[in-house]
């Protein structure tokens, strides 16, 4: 994985990417963000040494370099899941590319479905925990010590710094914010009546097939990371609907403009 990494590092340095600060992943139907990147240089995943190809539709696939308020990001438009085939590995492959290329804040989106009752569609959900319920773990496998500790610690997976300036600025714009748990499943395929009930009686507000394996690997390299996520099905057993993937898209496009704006005022605010 060493060799790898200093390859797929090397490239994108000789391809003018130096020196990022902040790392972005843009989930399903959550691209905008780019909308707001001063985009110096945009390169295709299939172009990147070692990097899985997105074979999800509405994944673009680009490792997008430019300014925010004049801070250097690096974001990733459309991410890997253990459903398309790759290893966990391979999923959180860019996380630890971001790092060695230098970023030191690390920004995750995700679509997801609520258990909650009250985290409606198109709501924003700040996560404060997860339940990781995926088959596989990143960290599986030899330990590099030059990348992190062999046992990691999660009891503050998500950085309480960055939480609470997402906090103070979605106060500050107005904008609600809530805080959850995400539980992380395979997927591809939503969940049971059955299911729904489980997730819920263990603590989980929230539900999604992402964004947990790239949190372990950030915590794994002490890269600080927050994570918001968008409500894009109420999953309620009692009442449950059918829904497709056109739908969740759809609404989460509907939010992507908030969500947005509330990872570029992150941006700005640690600019200054």
């Amino acid at each position: 994985m060493l060799q790898q990494l200093n390859e797929t590092v090397s490239f994108l340095q000789e391809n003018g990417i130096r020196n990022p600060e902040t790392g972005i992943v843009l989930g399903t139907g959550l691209g905008k963000m780019v909308r707001k990147i001063q985009i110096i240089r945009q390169i295709p995943y299939s172009e990147i040494p070692h990097f899985p190809v997105a074979t999800v539709e509405f994944h673009k696939g680009n490792l997008i370099y430019g300014e925010v308020s004049g801070r250097k990001v690096l974001a990733m438009q459309g991410r890997f899941h253990y459903y398309e085939g790759y290893s966990m590995q391979q999923v959180t492959f860019p996380i630890r590319v971001m790092k060695r290329l230098g970023v030191k804040n690390l920004l995750l989106s995700n679509a997801s479905g609520s258990m909650n009752p009250r985290f409606k569609k198109g709501a924003l959900v700040l996560l404060d925990d997860h339940i990781n319920l995926q088959p596989e773990n990143p960290l599986v496998g030899k330990n590099y010590d030059e990348l992190g500790s062999r046992f990691p610690d999660m009891s503050r997976p998500y950085s309480a710094t960055l939480n609470q300036k997402l906090l103070d600025i979605a106060s500050r714009l107005g904008m609600p914010l809530q805080e959850g748990v995400y539980a992380a499943v395979t997927g591809p395929n939503l969940e049971t009546r059955a299911e729904y009930r489980y997730l819920r009686i263990i603590g989980a507000d929230l539900v999604g097939m992402s964004t947990v394996p790239e949190v372990i690997v950030a915590n794994h390299m002490s890269l600080p990371c927050a994570a918001v996520s968008v409500v894009t099905d109420e999953c309620d057993p009692d009442n449950l609907q059918p829904i497709s993937i056109e739908e969740i898209i759809q609404i989460a496009s509907e939010a992507d403009g908030k969500l947005s704006g509330l990872f570029e005022a992150l941006i700005t605010e640690m600019a200054g």
